[in-house]
């Protein structure tokens, strides 16, 4: 699911639907409800800081009060956004390990998640570990990867940063050069815009580069991808993973993260281009009026010296297109985990760092950066940035104290990183999860988590607030369960007892 679910139109009228419509509108507007509340809790707890944008208006509309007066769209980069979480209060005791052993003990144990499992809780504020097993004993982490992913890039860049697609004049009249600057979230057309609100468009740049060229035709269109070094899979991928859609080839330039069409299935099923830089230069040539034939792999280089009898100037920049600030980029690999977003942010570490932007340059970044902020980088190892490799090994305490450093407050640019974690029975990849046995309902609305899973792996790492309103980081780490369905649920009952737990 998309940010901002439950804001589209049509929640707040029910004028010519179905009773499917209706049941599912009823639905969403019992969904918000709830999660305007726990948002409400969560204020009082941990401090939130509602962020401008449809929360407000939310708000606004089951208080009754009118919205403000819209103000026109900036034309200036956005400041770094206001932290979602801040320092976590430390009122009330916090819960007592030996009770929360008594009350988690039976359920880390059950079959349905295997025979290896790896846990830490920790109570955030008071920094006292709750519960644990194997905690710094690397496991396959799956898509929890993306947690660090999402901490490194926000702490490198910030949560402000743009990625650029650029345009540019080749060595002769006529040839336009386009050079990918990592922006896997690039659309289309506006048709595209589903996939990801207010990304950056192909169309757009083809209009601005048309404009440009004046009376020159264009003749032919070099696609430069050399921004991203290296292999264009990871070590450890499944031969499968590209042609079965859970990925695409890592590559600078690429529209809709390579699909082929701007669809997200939450199990992969998203066809992908088998070159997505050249498909992307094939669509932005069709714009333009150049022939298919007429595009090929090249670069910009350096610029020659212009003729004295020509206007046509070599480098000379024809357009570009830039991407939302980075951290809405973070919430779309988050909430969808989208494993291409994850693969190109990590380069984004990596480039921040004057490394090179591949496989190896975004994990040395990436474990750079850890190290920086005060984390136990050795903890990790890795070969990708979005947790598809098998050869990735992340300890449960890793990830915690990633998470409980970002809900702390003392790395503001860190706490973005909650807005993008999906919900439990709300959005994202856990919209439908906490839902069965029913004890897990408790859980809706209260617990933000990453998701992984990968063939007899199955983890769940995020943050939550239990019933005394303390907030706690957690990582499960389970492999071996042989049916991934109910080990999810499994995973699901033991954070919905830490919800409930009277400890």
């Amino acid at each position: 699911m998309a940010p901002g679910v439950g804001t589209g139109p049509g929640i707040g009228t029910g004028a010519g639907e179905s009773p499917a419509e209706t049941k599912t509108r009823r639905g969403l507007r019992t969904k918000l409800v709830v999660a305007v509340v726990v948002l409400v809790a969560m204020a009082g707890a941990v401090g939130i800081v509602v962020r401008p944008g449809p929360v407000d208006g939310w708000l606004d509309a089951l208080s009754g009060e009118p919205t403000s007066t819209p103000t026109p769209a900036a034309t200036t980069p956005e400041p770094s956004p206001t932290p979602v979480l801040v320092a976590a209060e430390a009122d009330g005791s916090a819960p007592d390990p030996v009770a929360v052993k008594a009350a988690l003990d039976p359920l880390v144990n059950a079959k349905e998640l295997g025979p290896t499992v790896h846990v830490q809780v920790v109570d955030v504020a008071s920094d006292t570990i709750l519960y644990e097993r194997n905690p710094t004993k690397p496991t396959t982490p799956a898509s929890t990867t993306k947690v660090l992913t999402a901490a490194t890039v926000l702490a490198a860049r910030g949560p402000a940063y743009r990625l650029e697609t650029r345009v540019v004049a080749g060595a002769n009249p006529g040839e336009v050069v386009i050079i990918g600057g990592g922006d896997a979230s690039l659309a289309v057309r506006e048709s595209d815009k589903d996939l990801f609100p207010g990304a950056a468009r192909l169309d757009d740049l083809a209009a601005q580069v048309k404009k440009a060229l004046g009376g020159t035709k264009p003749t032919r269109v070099l696609v430069d991808t050399s921004l991203f070094e290296g292999p264009e899979t990871a070590t450890g991928w499944d031969a499968g993973d590209i042609p079965g859609g859970q990925v695409a080839r890592i590559q600078s330039l690429m529209t809709n993260a390579g699909r082929i069409e701007p669809v997200h299935n939450e199990f992969g099923g998203d066809p992908r281009s088998g070159d997505p830089a050249l498909a992307a230069g094939k669509a932005f040539a069709k714009m333009i009026g150049v022939s298919q034939s007429a595009v090929r792999r090249g670069t910009a280089g350096p610029a020659p010296t212009a003729s004295a009898a020509t206007t046509w100037t070599p480098g000379a920049e024809l357009g570009k297109v830039q991407s939302p600030p980075l951290v809405q980029v973070v919430d779309w690999m988050l909430q969808q985990s989208d494993n291409v977003l994850a693969e190109v942010l990590g380069r984004q570490v990596a480039l921040a760092a004057g490394k090179e932007a591949s496989f190896t340059g975004a994990a040395e970044a990436m474990g750079d950066k850890l190290t920086e902020l005060g984390l136990p980088a050795e903890q990790a190892k890795l070969f990708d940035a979005s947790g598809l490799s098998t050869r990735n090994g992340i300890t449960p305490t890793l990830l915690v104290q990633t998470l409980a450093l970002a809900a702390g407050g003392r790395q503001p640019a860190l706490g973005n990183m909650f807005n993008g974690l999906p919900v439990a029975g709300w959005s994202g990849t856990l919209e439908t999860r906490f839902a069965t046995p029913s004890d897990n309902e408790t859980a809706q609305g209260v617990v933000r988590a990453k998701t992984g899973s990968l063939s007899g792996v199955n983890t769940l790492a995020g943050v939550l607030i239990t019933r005394e309103q303390r907030v706690l980081a957690f990582a499960i780490m389970a492999k071996g369960g042989a049916d991934a369905t109910t080990a999810r649920s499994a995973l699901d009952e033991v954070v919905a007892r830490l919800v409930a737990c009277g400890c």
